[in-house]
């Protein structure tokens, strides 16, 4: 079974969210769809640990804060988290953290839903890393905000429509879904949304770059351009041989995968690669967001890469 998508979505908008596809068979996934259209069954998340509460007499199950520019995600973890909630336990707020975690609604009445998380992974993470989720969630926002506006201009919203236009299978649907459930999309709010986090980027950056434009290379791209003249060679020879793969435009899924897992074993180090850094050069050699991230799911869930933390994947 595919993984998910770690969708990357800010609290406004998430905590916004009233609308649950329920999955159709035990084995069947559940989504949370925000009123953008992201269909999240997953999230990834980076901000501030603000609290964590033990809520349960036996203090197995914890509920934590996490603060990003525009609100607050809530989670919950528990006994079948233990990794997590020990984790949760251990840290001292406040902090910046990431999560990956699944999206869940709890209704108390009718017509009344509330969204959490309950996190999968958890780590501490640097003020800069924050910052650059605050960027790249900034730019997918800006992303589902154009998607929407394309569907409404339609007669009727439709996915095959929409997937026509360049748009990913899930985002297609999950703006269907947003229409047809969600009456007056406030878009002005999310434009608000984003210039606000955006803002909240410029004390610690001189200029602030366009949302079209690369973000500034991170610590491990800075490293990589240190490496000997060799190396570099032999990532440049890779880089070129998946660029006339992928010129050919195939099909071949296998194929694709192949090209990915020689990137990660050419840039991984002894505690592997960052996600970011796979991403960059699967991005140089041609290949599309959806693309990587199908090709790194099926990877791990045949075993070939894993996550030893969070953000990080490595060879077998």
């Amino acid at each position: 079974m595919k993984r998910e998508t770690a969708w990357r979505v800010f609290a406004g908008e998430f905590n916004d969210s009233t609308v649950e596809i329920k999955g159709q068979g035990e084995m069947s996934p559940s989504y949370v769809v925000t009123p953008l259209g992201a269909k999240v069954n997953r999230l990834f998340v980076i901000g501030v640990l603000t609290d964590v509460e033990k809520i349960s007499e036996e203090g197995e199950l914890l509920r934590a804060h996490i603060s990003d520019p525009t609100g607050v995600f809530t989670l919950y973890s528990g006994r079948y988290q233990k990794d997590v909630t020990d984790a949760l336990g251990k840290i001292e707020v406040p902090a910046f953290v990431a999560v990956i975690g699944k999206a869940r609604t709890y209704k108390p009445e009718e017509g009344t839903v509330y969204v959490s998380i309950r996190p999968e992974k958890i780590m501490e993470v640097s003020a800069e890393t924050r910052d650059r989720w605050i960027f790249e969630t900034s730019k997918n926002t800006k992303d589902r905000i154009e998607a929407i506006l394309e569907a409404m201009k339609m007669e009727q919203s439709n996915t095959q429509e929409l997937k026509k236009l360049g748009y990913s299978t899930e985002l297609s649907e999950g703006i269907v879904e947003a229409l047809k459930n969600y009456s007056n999309i406030d878009i002005n709010k999310y434009l608000r949304l984003i210039h606000e986090s955006l803002q909240y980027l410029r004390p610690r950056k001189e200029t602030l770059p366009d949302l079209e434009d690369k973000p500034k290379k991170n610590a491990y791209l800075e490293k990589e351009e240190s490496v000997e003249e060799e190396e570099k060679k032999e990532e440049e020879l890779v880089e070129k041989q998946v660029k006339e793969k992928n010129e050919k435009k195939t099909d071949n899924f296998e194929e694709t995968e192949k090209i990915v897992l020689e990137i990660i074993k050419k840039v991984e180090g002894e505690d592997g690669a960052p996600w970011d850094l796979i991403t960059e050069k699967c991005e140089k050699a041609g290949l599309d967001n959806d693309t990587i991230e199908e090709v790194l799911n099926s990877l791990m869930d045949k075993g070939l890469i894993y996550e030893p933390v969070l953000g990080t994947i490595k060879s077998t």
